[in-house]
């Protein structure tokens, strides 16, 4: 009995011996980097630079005091439409008002120095006149002394004449500046447009914005009618725009509408930002959007995402993107080299290409980038099959390496 069972038992690890070994003999045609293999075919592509931005109007101005004055009226509000000259806003005038009154009573008091300068300058040259007469008929009726004074007051009361005549500009002078003063206690719509923000109330005091832009500002007025989109691109993917170059754009605030637009300014110098080390570095390039049709209801500000289309190909040879990887490549021969990498190392663009279960290293050169797929110059053609992933397989991947193709449920991971 015990003989028997000890037979049974010998004889089940043959049986699973011999499986182990039939599977490996079968499964012998099953070995290879399980890889995602694509065909080379032909495309529609669309090279797209994406930057995100906002909302802004064409035109739109600040309104910001040039005096300082206390707000006693507030003529807007917010979403308001207002004409070119509409009144806005009005700042205490009872200071600028004495102001003008001030210099209307030194205008007056210069004139009438002035007239009484005048007035003694020709009685000066009246004496004068007398004086060298009298001399020309009797030398010892004006004595050289008495003619000499003569003159004297004459050229004294003819500069005091000249003087009280420039303090008599100097004091209009003065009262154009304080009815200029005073007419800017009374802000009025420099264009026509909607007031899309109010800065202050009734009874804040209004000052210069000397030193901050947003220290002066009252509000400000858009002109809605043209809207653009305000982006920042990245200087790698700058130097591919153009101006009217089509774009698409989405708005957050409308978020199942896509709006068409055009580039309309491409900034020629680049925006500069503190980096984390305290040093300037360039990073982005301002650049404006014009959209064709905005919605009626879009505001200053919104967000917005801006779809650049730099470049299309219509029927393009095409490899997915994730296809295109780089090797090492020496030059066979230094002669053939160019003259940067001759007797060296350099990268070299391609794809590896598959025939009869066996991947080799092919260059390729490409064009266009698209959503998912490059545009192939020189290097394949249509029909070619090559590895297209996953990313760590090419990665990892070497000349004549076997490979097979990944089972359907994985490639889809």
């Amino acid at each position: 009995m015990a003989r028997k069972r000890k037979i049974i038992i010998i004889g089940a690890v043959v049986l699973v011996v011999g499986g182990f070994i039939g599977r490996s003999v079968l499964g012998g045609g099953d070995t290879g980097v399980a890889v995602r293999l694509s065909t080379v075919e032909r495309r529609h592509l669309t090279a797209t630079v994406t930057a995100s931005g906002r909302i802004q109007p064409q035109t739109q101005v600040d309104v910001s005091a040039d005096i300082t004055g206390r707000i006693i009226a507030v003529m807007v509000q917010e979403g308001d439409w207002v004409r070119r000259g509409d009144l806005l806003l009005r700042i205490d005038p009872s200071t600028y008002e004495a102001g003008v009154a001030r210099s209307e009573a030194l205008v007056a008091s210069a004139e009438a120095s002035a007239i009484q300068s005048e007035a003694n300058k020709d009685q000066a040259e009246r004496a004068l006149r007398r004086a060298r007469e009298l001399r020309a008929a009797d030398s010892t009726l004006v004595s050289d002394q008495e003619l000499e004074q003569a003159e004297t007051s004459y050229r004294i009361a003819e500069a005091v004449s000249v003087s009280s005549q420039r303090q008599v500009d100097q004091s209009r002078a003065g009262l154009r500046e304080a009815t200029d003063q005073l007419a800017k206690t009374v802000l009025r719509s420099p264009m026509d447009g909607q007031v899309t923000r109010v800065a202050v109330e009734e009874g804040e005091v209004a000052v210069p914005g000397t030193f901050s832009r947003e220290t002066g500002l009252l509000m400000t007025v858009s002109d809605l009618s043209v809207i653009q989109v305000a982006v920042q691109v990245d200087e790698t993917d700058v130097v591919r725009l153009h101006t009217g170059d089509s774009t698409e754009v989405t708005i957050d605030a409308f978020p199942d509408t896509t709006f068409t637009g055009r580039v309309t300014k491409i900034s020629q110098s680049a925006v500069r930002l503190a980096s984390s080390t305290g040093s300037d570095r360039a990073v982005d390039y301002d650049v404006e959007i014009t959209l064709d049709n905005p919605p009626p209801d879009v505001r200053p500000d919104l967000s917005a995402t801006a779809k650049i289309v730099t470049a299309t190909r219509d029927s393009a040879l095409s490899i997915p993107i994730i296809a295109l990887t780089v090797r090492e490549h020496t030059p066979i021969s230094t002669e053939t080299a160019p003259a940067d990498t001759a007797g060296g190392e350099r990268d070299t663009e391609g794809v590896f290409v598959v025939e009869n279960g066996i991947a080799q290293f092919r260059p390729v050169k490409v064009g266009i980038a698209g959503t998912e797929h490059f545009e192939v110059i020189s290097g394949l053609a249509v029909g070619d099959s090559i590895v297209a992933g996953p990313y760590q397989a090419i990665r990892d991947l070497r000349d004549s390496s076997r490979v097979r193709q990944m089972d359907t449920e994985r490639s889809n991971r």
